[in-house]
């Protein structure tokens, strides 16, 4: 103390001292290397998560914790640090690994301070291990993925009955060509016979890649893929869907309009999820407007600003009620009698996947349009 009793500047064994306790409780894992990267101090943390001893450390190089290439390159970047003092993530942190004793890499957390100790500059790294962190997302989107399954399953449910009537017209238009193909190739054959077995068979392989066609659009839906984005057509997509989700309402009037925008089309995109989003809204809209006179669909794709479409599936139905628009998305919210209240929840969490959003608006003239965007084959980069 001095004369007037007051503390005076702490000495270097308090200061060591208050560094040490703070290494002791401190619960990240901290190091504090010098500007040649040299391990000056290492946390009770550290220990436990590097599987070192501090006195193992002290005194070694701080590329001893780090995985190749990281290890190999570390001196050059603190070499180029100290001579052109450009910042790279000193102060910001970043996501990297780092190496165990073992020899085994995890994931951490990465935040750098920089301090001078009088003529001496130190680095002080904050490390957390995400390990868990990373598990915990990995395992969200395993299940995000199950639950996307299991509502593509449950919408073949309603499906079904619908694909035996769909499935049958190409097949007994097959039976039918073949048949009377059969009966005048019993006859003489004259060129104009001969014409008429050609176009018969021709028709009847249409009709069987039509179906074939059916049945490939109804195997992709259900897949169990992993989730795998690339650059894809939009009109496909809508294309595919729409002919999909129209299945067994021909007798319900329907008039559809697609109106796609050329500009539009490339997308960047998971094809079988985004083609759920659009099966979905498209078998809702005709089911909103099974008990309405006048029945219109209409599909289009807008392009957006920053690097997204806009699609749009628009009902002339009943729209629907303000006690069930607050929580329309939530899962087991549903406006269907036998509906199980998962695919709205599914789409906006599919949507909000690709980094777009989903929302509705009720249509002036009656109905509801659903949007949501999804970005463009420019957004991948």
């Amino acid at each position: 103390m001095d004369e007037a009793g007051n503390s005076g500047p702490i000495g270097f064994d308090e200061s060591e001292a208050h560094l040490r306790s703070i290494l002791a409780t401190v619960p990240d894992a901290m190091v504090v290397i010098d500007e040649l990267g040299i391990i000056l101090s290492f946390s009770a943390a550290a220990e436990k998560m590097f599987g070192y001893l501090e006195t193992e450390v002290v005194g070694e190089n701080v590329e001893m914790l780090m995985p190749s290439p990281d290890r190999e390159r570390h001196d050059g970047y603190l070499a180029n640090y100290r001579q052109t003092g450009e910042r790279k993530i000193i102060g910001i942190g970043r996501v990297t690994t780092a190496r165990h004793r073992d020899g085994y890499t995890f994931p951490i957390e990465l935040s750098i301070g920089e301090a001078w100790l009088g003529e001496k500059r130190i680095f002080t790294g904050f490390i957390h291990d995400i390990t868990h962190r990373q598990e915990a997302e990995s395992r969200l989107q395993d299940l995000q993925s199950e639950l996307a399954h299991v509502g593509r399953v449950s919408e073949m449910g309603t499906l079904a009955s619908s694909l035996a009537h769909e499935l049958n017209q190409p097949l007994t238009a097959i039976a039918n060509y073949c048949e009377g193909a059969r009966e005048l190739l019993a006859r003489e054959l004259d060129e104009e016979t001969t014409e008429i077995v050609r176009e018969a068979l021709e028709d009847a392989a249409k009709e069987a890649v039509r179906a074939g066609q059916i049945v490939r659009r109804l195997r992709d839906f259900i897949s169990h893929g992993d989730a795998e984005r690339r650059v894809e057509s939009l009109s496909r997509l809508v294309t595919e869907a729409n002919a999909l989700a129209l299945v067994g309402s021909r007798e319900h009037g329907i008039e559809v309009q697609l109106r796609l925008d050329s500009i539009a089309d490339s997308v960047f995109v998971d094809r079988i999820q985004i083609q759920q989003v659009l099966t979905n809204l498209i078998r809702n809209a005709i089911d909103a407007m099974l008990d309405s006179p006048f029945r219109s669909l209409t599909v289009q794709t807008e392009c957006k600003p920053k690097g997204f479409v806009t699609v749009s599936v628009v009902d002339t139905g009943s729209g629907i009620s303000d006690e069930i628009a607050s929580h329309l998305f939530q899962p087991f919210i549903t406006t269907k009698k036998t509906g199980m209240g998962i695919g709205l929840s599914l789409c906006r969490t599919i949507v909000e996947d690709h980094g777009g959003r989903i929302w509705f608006e009720p249509v002036a003239a009656g109905g509801t349009a659903f949007r949501f965007t999804i970005p463009t084959a420019g957004a991948e980069e």
